[in-house]
């Protein structure tokens, strides 16, 4: 018996990600034997995938993007301009995003959840202007998102990041910001500056302990150690998102914040380095709709 028809989907799977090239063609059929009628173009060099999702827009019903944290990012844009619900694919080295919503990282439950009907409507930040899901940062983070190839990502996965951040880790020096907020302005001397709207950045590491990419808020942590060494005994406590409770981090929770630098710093968004300093940060409160598993 063949099954309901759920309506159109256009799919756009990021061929560089981790596992987007091996696992294309498996993901389209697992769609299509769960009913959905599957558009799934090719994507132009040079194209962005939010430019492709606003030439389909009127053709679907839903858009499923297949790749890491960098790829929804690249799709941001269209997914606002259109509304159209979003269906994610955890193909990428991190999956952060998918992290934060409970989306399964094993690739036949997540596609049930991206042909189900069960959506949450979900903030982004703003950096400049270039949404974000995940968390912005300026410093350490915009480094390594430099340096860090996509073959390497491909090749290495999280390994990639790990001998590429120690790398970086060992030559990086704090620089000087100045922070407004909140109708207050703060001098900074930091490692690293971080703006998250969920919960997870860089492979699982939490922006904070009970963020959410829908409780209306940014979540503001600045790290102010004296020496590179001491984020070692930072870790365990970034990881878990505890870290605002050390007098070397710098943290509160707000809807809007400017960041500036004495020389212009590029600014990672998800991954990819989007904007630079000078940096406004704005949310878009519940601006996207994506599709997630039923709750219990």
């Amino acid at each position: 018996m063949n099954p309901p028809n759920k309506g159109k989907a256009l799919l756009l799977i990021n061929p560089y990600s981790r596992r987007g090239a091996l696992e294309s063609e498996p993901c389209r059929q697992l769609l299509q034997r769960a009913g959905l009628e599957v558009l799934q173009p090719e994507v132009p060099e040079g194209v962005s995938a939010s430019n492709v999702i606003q030439a389909y827009a009127s053709q679907v019903d839903r858009v499923i993007v297949g790749g890491g944290d960098g790829s929804l990012n690249g799709a941001a844009a269209g997914i606002i301009q259109t509304g159209l619900p979003l269906g994610v694919l955890p193909l990428g080295t991190a999956n952060d995003f998918a992290r934060t919503m409970g989306i399964p990282l094993d690739m036949e439950s997540a596609v049930r959840v991206a042909c189900g009907e069960n959506t949450v409507r979900v903030d982004l930040g703003l950096a400049n202007g270039n949404p974000f899901f995940n968390v912005a940062s300026i410093g350490f983070s915009a480094d390594l998102a430099s340096s860090l190839t996509a073959s390497a990502k491909r090749r290495w996965g999280k390994l990639g990041y790990a001998i590429t951040a120690a790398r970086i880790l060992a030559a990086s020096n704090l620089f000087e910001a100045t922070l407004e907020h909140d109708g207050t302005v703060e001098k900074l001397r930091t490692f690293q500056v971080s703006v998250g709207n969920g919960r997870y950045y860089g492979g699982g590491m939490a922006v904070h302990h009970d963020a959410t990419a829908m409780d209306g808020l940014l979540d503001f942590y600045s790290l102010e150690v004296s020496h590179w060494w001491r984020l070692l005994w930072l870790l365990p406590a970034i990881r878990k998102g505890t870290h605002s409770q050390w007098d070397e981090v710098r943290a509160f929770s707000t809807k809007a914040l400017t960041i500036r630098t004495r020389t212009e710093r590029p600014v990672n968004l998800d991954g990819e380095l989007r904007t630079q300093t000078p940096v406004v940060f704005k949310l878009a409160e519940r601006a996207v709709k994506v599709f997630v598993p039923q709750t219990p």
